[in-house]
């Protein structure tokens, strides 16, 4: 087996969590698996490349953990059509290619709602890679979770055109505190942000990972990312002879994404609506698309009751609250 990540493992962040999925499927299931994992390997032709050395070396199975890897993937894999890949997100399949993604905009609510209580300014900063859905999904979720605490509550966003670059980052960060954010959160690979909130004293929601480590008394909570079971379950299927390319989106409901870490410091009626909100949740009783939403121009943009997976995949605009253009 293959796993092929876009940044350094290190001890956090979005390869670092593939990296425990990784851990865990070896641990259950011993000597029945060898796995190869490759880190640091840029979206574009360099993925193409790994993935197809890696398929030469005889991976019946490989795992592609950047969105950018998609089309690399579906080349080699109509090269290798004995070899099954998985891709995390994208919206093209194959023969022996999937895709699998999770419902990160799940977490974010939650973790809006926590911004919301804990800013003074009624600001956060949002670092961001770039404007995909999957991302654009993740701060309409936050800055609706934190307007619902503070209706006047305003998120900022700043794009690096990367997922990892730890000097933009942290430019980002720091400029997103000087225009008067007091809590800050990010879709980006590193600890930058968390760094940041820790040096100037402003709260954080932490990304993929809890990043307590790096932000001991900035971080309130973490949305993070657990992929162990998806990939086990991935790997006795192929084992068996049982697998079929059936795209995946799990949720809060799988457990492939969690709101941990909160602070044991956090007040007891902030831990209270977060638990009420993150049980309906996961029952389905609430979805944090389902209020009335107009963008950010005041054009209605959807009326209400739970939005279709269609709609939330395709997503290219803001709800109100959030300053952000869609070209990074």
């Amino acid at each position: 087996m293959g796993f092929v990540y876009v940044s350094p493992i290190g001890n956090a962040g979005w390869s670092y969590q593939h990296e425990l999925g990784r851990r865990q499927l070896v641990k259950e299931l011993g000597a029945k698996v060898q796995t190869h994992a490759v880190d640091s390997v840029a979206e574009g032709a360099d993925s193409e490349r790994v993935m197809r050395d890696l398929a030469q070396r005889g991976c019946r199975l490989i795992f592609a953990t950047s969105f950018g890897y998609l089309e690399p993937a579906l080349r080699v894999a109509a090269d290798f059509p004995q070899t099954v890949f998985e891709h995390a997100g994208g919206y093209k399949t194959a023969a022996n290619l999937n895709t699998y993604n999770a419902r990160f905009y799940e977490g974010r609510y939650l973790a809006g709602m926590l911004a919301g209580k804990a800013s003074k300014s009624g600001v956060a900063g949002y670092v961001a890679g770039f404007p995909l859905p999957e991302v654009i999904q993740g701060i309409n979720a936050f800055a609706i979770g934190m307007r619902e605490v503070n209706p006047q509550a305003q998120v900022k966003v700043l794009w690096l055109n990367n997922w990892f670059d730890p000097a933009r980052e942290r430019e980002a960060a720091l400029t997103l505190v000087n225009q008067g954010a007091d809590v800050l959160t990010n879709h980006s690979a590193s600890p930058a942000v968390p760094l940041v909130a820790e040096e100037k004293g402003v709260r954080l929601i932490a990304y993929t990972s809890d990043m307590a480590q790096y932000a001991p008394r900035a971080q309130l909570a973490a949305v993070t990312h657990h992929w162990g079971d998806y990939y086990s379950a991935v790997a006795r299927r192929v084992l068996a002879g049982t697998w079929k390319p059936e795209p995946v989106w799990g949720g809060m409901h799988d457990g492939m994404v969690r709101l941990s870490a909160l602070h044991p410091q956090l007040p007891k009626d902030w831990r209270r609506l977060v638990e009420r909100r993150q049980h309906e949740l996961v029952t389905g009783r609430r979805h944090p698309f389902q209020a009335r939403l107009l963008d950010k121009d005041g054009q209605l943009r959807h009326p209400g009751g739970p939005m279709t997976d269609a709609d939330i995949a395709r997503m290219d605009w803001f709800v109100q609250g959030v300053s952000a253009s869609l070209k990074s």
